[in-house]
């Protein structure tokens, strides 16, 4: 069996759609995120408890590197600056582990701000 160098190695490559499941459950691992609101002419569609859905993630594919497309919402009173900078450094950190892409930018647009989840009780 003869060595073989790395010229002559096949190339692995990652499609832009799976990049992008991958840090849409990225974003589920991050504290006070949640899914985005979605707008048609700036008007909220949909369910107004978007905490539950997931985030939007869109991915472009260069060479070895990813650039990342966020939407979320992000978990009221938590600042805004904190959240955003948590998904975005654990949105590098995970897309890199898993997909061996570096990730040099990630954009985050934040659609709305939700409540805390509360917990469902009864009086009986």
């Amino acid at each position: 069996m003869t060595a073989t160098s790395i010229e002559e190695r096949g190339q692995t490559t990652i499609a832009t759609r799976t990049v992008e499941r991958i840090a849409t459950a990225a974003l589920a691992e991050v504290d006070d995120v949640g899914g985005s609101v979605r707008r048609v002419l700036n008007i909220a569609v949909g369910s107004a408890d978007s905490a539950h859905h997931d985030a939007q993630v869109t991915a472009q594919i260069q060479g070895n590197e990813a650039t990342l497309g966020v939407r979320l919402s992000v978990t009221y009173p938590t600042p805004v600056s904190v959240a955003t900078e948590a998904a975005r450094s654990h949105l590098i950190r995970r897309v890199t582990e898993l997909t061996g892409l570096a990730v040099p930018r990630v954009d985050i647009t934040v659609t709305a701000l939700h409540a805390p989840a509360r917990d469902h009780r009864r009086v009986l």
